[in-house]
């Protein structure tokens, strides 16, 4: 039996409320528990104490048993001091793909040239003004 450490939720529509419960990982989210160990109200402001509320001692105790929380329930664990979570990381996500590497490749080029235009416009009507004087 694989236990989890996770969120049931319940409350109105629109009006999220959540018990922190064990369960078996088998069961459904709002269905049968083994026991319940806390409660999340996401509507509370984030720096509220009553926003988490969960018995550290019994998810001590729980984790020790073998139970694995889900990612949302470890960070409050994590942010309680219960249980470490390791940091993630994954920069590949953030950059961009090929098309689009393409099109900022292809932006670059074309404001480089632009800017050298624009350069060698700038020094060609000095170039003729140098030269306007002289001529008189």
């Amino acid at each position: 039996m694989s236990l989890k450490i996770r969120l049931a939720r319940g409350g109105a529509k629109k009006r999220p409320h959540y018990s922190i419960v064990v369960a078996d990982s088998r069961y459904p989210r709002d269905g049968r528990f083994i026991e319940k160990i806390g409660v999340f109200d996401p509507l509370k402001p984030q720096d509220s104490a009553e926003r988490v509320k969960i018995d550290l001692d019994k998810a001590k105790d729980w984790v020790a048993k073998g139970a694995q929380p889900t990612d949302r329930v470890l960070r409050f664990l994590d942010a309680a001091g219960v249980i470490k979570r390791p940091a993630r990381v994954n920069p590949d996500k953030a950059k961009p793909k090929k098309k689009a590497q393409e099109r900022t490749a292809a932006a670059a080029a074309a404001a480089e040239a632009a800017a050298s235009a624009a350069a060698a416009a700038a020094e060609a009507p000095a170039e003729a003004s140098a030269e306007a004087p002289s001529a008189e």
